[in-house]
């Protein structure tokens, strides 16, 4: 009981390392930003870079949209035909201008979403997949703590505020970036989204064909900086600006989010903000691979076994969730590519049962080797038992003692 205790807590240790990144001492300086709340992430593996009251809940605008778009592609098809109902049709501005009982194609009325970020469109996608904005609001809470967002709550589709039993509609910048690096890194349909974001400008009718639209893309950030490759602009009076984007360059991709940075006149905020961190992480940060470790044991003893020792090696890591996982070999495994800083270390640390007692089994977890960044766990593997030790029963003893006889 005790060595179960002990690898569960483990699992939450690296879990929890993964969650909330690690925030160096050097990342503390302040950079000047204008938004109250903000966060540089490096986009493989979820780590802060830089944060600013990156923890604290605000709200969060039309950034709202990245999960309305991620979650409309994951559960229904391009084709989907969606109705406009009088709710969807009454959203304030920015919108369409859809009319109730017309009809669209899911995959227009996300360029819409995406592009103009207009709000009937939202509510029209919401409806359409979810049932209902409510419905559709739970499974963006879903998806949300799936992503490991804590602090997140959305009530509403388009980032307009709301209020449920939940508490207002509101998220922190950690998590914020963490489900736009879902959005281009984990999700199914990543592809898709990021085809979407991207998509300079297009245009397209009702499933009728009597009425045309056309939708510009208002993510300036794409022509700001070399490498830039998605984003969301949002505002609302409470919220003000607010902005997530990413940047990949030099084969890193960093997340910057935003959230309370600036309100009119002062549009231009997001953008300054959004190159400072973004040249931060590009100046300040390296691209790195760790290698998977090797122990310097390989036996561990079995007390009451067939055998005196099992061997041992290191099993595979889940290199989503930082937690333990799988019996296969570390060593064939890809190298983990980290952001690190150049005086930056890796630390290896690992805890070892002192002894097992049989009957063992193979794959049996028995210890963890964990790379420690800034004091904080990054990522960890388990130690198991690469071959089967049977007990040492009454049975065994008289074949022992018989094979003895015999010589």
């Amino acid at each position: 009981m005790a060595d179960r205790v002990k690898r569960i807590a483990a699992g939450l240790l690296t879990a929890a390392a993964f969650l909330f990144g690690s925030l160096n001492a050097a990342a503390q300086e302040d950079l000047g930003l204008y938004a109250r709340s903000a966060v540089l992430i490096d986009g493989d593996s979820g780590r802060i870079l830089y944060g600013k009251e990156e923890q604290t809940e605000l709200p969060m605008a039309s950034t709202t949209k990245i999960m309305t778009c991620i979650l409309a592609l994951e559960s229904a098809a391009p084709d989907t035909v969606c109705t406009v109902s009088e709710h969807a049709a009454s959203q304030p501005k920015v919108k369409l201008g859809l009319t109730a009982g017309d009809t669209f194609y899911l995959r227009d009325l996300l360029c819409s979403l995406m592009l103009e970020s207009h709000n009937d469109s939202a509510v029209c996608i919401a409806e359409t997949v979810g049932g209902s904005v409510e419905d559709f609001a739970a499974q963006m809470n879903a998806k949300a703590q799936e992503i490991g967002c804590e602090k997140t709550h959305y009530v509403t589709p388009n980032g307009l505020d709301g209020q449920d039993e939940g508490g207002e509609h509101r998220t922190t910048a950690r998590e914020l970036a963490l489900v736009m690096r879902y959005c281009l890194t984990q999700s199914p349909k990543s592809a898709e989204f990021l085809e979407i974001t991207r998509t300079p400008s297009c245009t397209f009718t009702n499933v009728a064909g009597s009425r045309s639209y056309s939708c510009t893309n208002h993510n300036a950030f794409l022509q700001i900086m070399d490498g830039a490759l998605s984003g969301k602009t949002g505002f609302t009076a409470k919220a003000g600006y607010c902005y997530v984007g990413a940047l990949e360059r030099d084969g890193k991709l960093l997340i910057v989010a935003l959230l309370a940075c600036g309100w009119p006149h002062h549009k231009g905020y997001k953008w300054a903000d959004t190159k400072t961190l973004m040249n931060y992480g590009l100046e300040h940060y390296e691209l790195r691979e760790i290698a998977a470790p090797k122990l310097k044991i390989d036996r561990i003893a079995v007390a009451d076994g067939q055998q005196g020792s099992a061997r041992i090696g290191v099993g595979t890591w889940d290199g989503e969730a930082k937690a333990l996982s799988g019996t296969g070999n570390a060593e064939e495994e890809k190298p983990i590519r980290i952001l690190m800083r150049p005086e930056e270390q890796i630390e290896t640390r690992m805890e070892l049962t002192a002894s097992l007692e049989a009957p063992v089994s193979a794959g049996q977890q028995v210890g963890t080797v964990s790379y420690l960044l800034d004091g904080d766990v990054y990522a960890s593997w388990p130690v198991v038992t690469a071959e089967q030790v049977m007990k040492r029963d009454y049975r065994y003893c008289l074949r022992t003692i018989w094979r003895l006889a015999l010589l």
